[in-house]
């Protein structure tokens, strides 16, 4: 089987080193084209495109995968089936019709759920109990293709938005290896999608991070975990901005008068932590990253910072 695959970031990495081990002939590797990164002003390959290098496969990088000569050049490609993971462009009627077995892709939500660019980080904080992958037929929407194949992974206590994301990509490496022999073969059956049941995960901003203590300390550290490793938590203290990478979520209240204090407000300072009210419960803070320092323990950040009860965070 003749496979032209297209990805981009780190979780299309696993599925295509998969392909490549399983045997099957990578005709080409569709990526977006390298983009700057960080201070340096020097275009960055992305992951797929690395792995592609490391393997001598054939690269296309168009600007944008629906302009008449990136279609051109993919017609020219032979290939049985496009594998698709976190591409990052919408392919167009005229390139999901062109592999004799369309378009498959892998998707990292348990679909017709968490549709769109971020269903990992929101599984994480919207406190599902389980998540998955999903090889997919592709059609003209997103996301909304017959599902082929599904597997699901239950979520760890402590899951964040990176464990989850490395679990889902091995889980999709397994997957697309097992459905494309079956989708050869004509054994697999595509189950519509149930429209009742779907829900949409939007791309992620920096100021998705921004903590509101207002809400309940259970929101709040399902939402520090799920955007660790990125965009990360944040708020402000003293003045500076502070990026929360790990918490715990304390029931009631710690401290005298700590039940009446605003959101927001330091109720307790311990030697490991920092106890922040919350809309219901508190949020206990145990790693953090103060602007312009690098990221440490709040044992660690205590030692030369001293917060005072009764200090607001935001």
């Amino acid at each position: 089987m003749k496979i032209v695959y297209m990805g981009t970031p780190d979780f299309a990495v696993p599925p295509l080193k998969a392909l490549l081990k399983a045997g099957y002939e990578i005709t080409a590797v569709v990526c977006q084209p390298d983009r700057a990164k960080g201070r340096s002003s020097e275009p960055v390959p992305c992951p797929v495109k690395e792995c592609a290098l490391e393997h001598g496969l054939k690269i296309l990088q168009p600007e944008k995968i629906k302009r008449p000569e990136a279609v051109e050049a993919l017609r020219e490609i032979p290939a049985d089936v496009f594998v698709v993971a976190a591409f990052g462009q919408i392919l167009s009627a005229e390139i999901l019709d062109m592999p004799r077995l369309g378009c498959v892709n892998i998707h990292a939500s348990l679909l017709p759920k968490y549709r769109g660019a971020a269903p990992i980080q929101r599984a994480v904080i919207d406190g599902e109990e389980k998540s998955g992958v999903s090889i997919m037929q592709m059609d003209a929407g997103i996301d909304t293709g017959d599902i082929l194949m599904q597997r699901e992974y239950v979520l760890a206590v402590d899951e964040t938005g990176g464990s989850l994301f490395d679990r889902l990509a091995e889980l999709g490496a397994e997957l697309i290896t097992e459905a494309l022999p079956l989708l050869e073969a004509g054994k697999l059956t595509p189950r519509k999608q149930k429209e009742e049941e779907s829900s949409y995960a939007g791309m992620l901003k920096k100021e998705d991070g921004i903590l509101d203590f207002s809400k309940s300390a259970a929101e709040l550290e399902r939402l520090v975990r799920g955007l660790n490793p990125w965009p990360v938590a944040s708020t402000v203290y003293r003045g500076k901005g502070m990026k929360i990478w790990k918490s715990e979520c304390l029931p009631g209240s710690v401290g005298e008068n700590s039940a009446a204090a605003e959101p927001g407000t330091i109720v307790r300072v311990e030697k490991e932590a920092l106890d922040i009210a919350c809309g219901s419960g508190i949020l206990r803070i145990t790693e953090l990253q103060q602007e312009g320092k690098k990221r440490m323990s709040a044992a660690d950040y205590l030692r030369g910072v001293h917060p005072e009860c009764g200090e607001k965070l935001g």
